[in-house]
C-alpha cells in the first residue's frame, strides 16, 4: 500500500468521526488509568458498568487503597480475571501514591512500571489522556492494519512499529481510535461489513464481504 493511499484512508475516517476517542468511561487520567487496566478480557460496556459503581466510591489512589482488596473485588466481581485485577489496582494506588504523589506518571517508564500496565495500556494513556502520537495494538487494530494491508505485521508489536512508520503526522494523534472502531463495528473479525465500509475501494484485502 502506498503513502498517498494510506492517507486517503485517514482522511476518510476523519471526515466519518473528526473527534474519535475511547468507549470507555472516564474523566481524568486515574480514571482512564483504571478504566484501560480493567479491560483486559473484559469489553468496554463491561467495565463501563463497574467502574459506574466503583468511581463514586473511590476514583483516587488513595481511596482505592482505603477501599482494601476485598472493598475493590466487590465492585468488578463481573469482570473476568478480577481477583488478579483487583490484586494489581490495590498495588498499582499505592505505588502511585508513595513514588507519584497521587498522580498518573506521563512517561512510558513511568506507566509500565506500575502493576498490571504493560506497553498497550501505557500507549493508550499517554495518547488518550496525554495527547502523545501514540497507537496502541489490541486485536482490532491488529486485524484491520492486516487485513487492509495499511500496516501489515506478524505480531502486535510489529504492527505498531509500521503504524507510527507509516501514518501520516497530522492523523497519528487520532489513529488509535479510528482503526479500534473502525475493526470494532466495520471491519469486523468474522465478516468484514464491506458494503458499509467508507474505505472499501482503498482496502487490499482480497476477500471483501458484503454488508450483512
Amino acid at each position: 500500500m502506498n503513502n498517498e493511499k494510506r492517507r486517503e484512508i485517514f482522511h476518510r475516517l476523519r471526515e466519518a468521526n473528526p473527534e474519535p476517542t475511547t468507549e470507555l468511561a472516564w474523566s481524568s487520567p486515574f480514571e482512564l488509568l483504571v478504566a484501560v487496566a480493567l479491560s483486559a478480557q473484559s469489553t468496554d460496556v463491561g467495565v463501563n458498568k463497574a467502574t459506574t459503581r466503583l468511581f463514586p466510591v473511590a476514583n483516587t489512589p488513595e481511596a482505592i487503597v482505603n477501599l482494601g482488596l476485598d472493598g475493590v473485588k466487590e465492585y468488578i466481581k463481573t469482570l473476568g480475571l478480577y481477583n488478579n485485577k483487583a490484586k494489581n489496582l490495590v498495588a498499582m494506588c499505592e505505588l502511585l501514591q508513595r513514588d507519584h504523589a497521587g498522580e498518573v506518571p506521563r512517561t512510558r517508564e513511568g506507566l509500565e512500571a506500575l502493576p498490571g500496565v504493560g506497553r498497550k495500556t501505557a500507549n493508550v494513556i499517554l495518547n488518550t489522556a496525554f495527547g502523545e502520537p501514540t497507537i496502541a495494538v489490541d486485536t482490532h487494530i491488529f486485524r484491520v492494519s492486516n487485513r487492509t494491508n495499511l500496516a501489515p505485521g506478524k505480531n502486535v508489536d510489529q504492527v505498531e512499529q509500521k503504524l507510527l512508520k507509516v501514518v501520516p503526522r497530522d492523523y497519528k494523534r487520532d489513529a488509535h481510535h479510528w482503526l479500534i472502531l473502525h475493526g470494532r463495528y466495520t471491519c469486523v473479525a468474522r465478516k468484514p461489513r464491506c458494503g458499509s465500509c467508507v474505505i472499501e475501494d482503498l482496502c487490499e484485502y482480497k476477500d471483501k464481504g458484503e454488508l450483512t
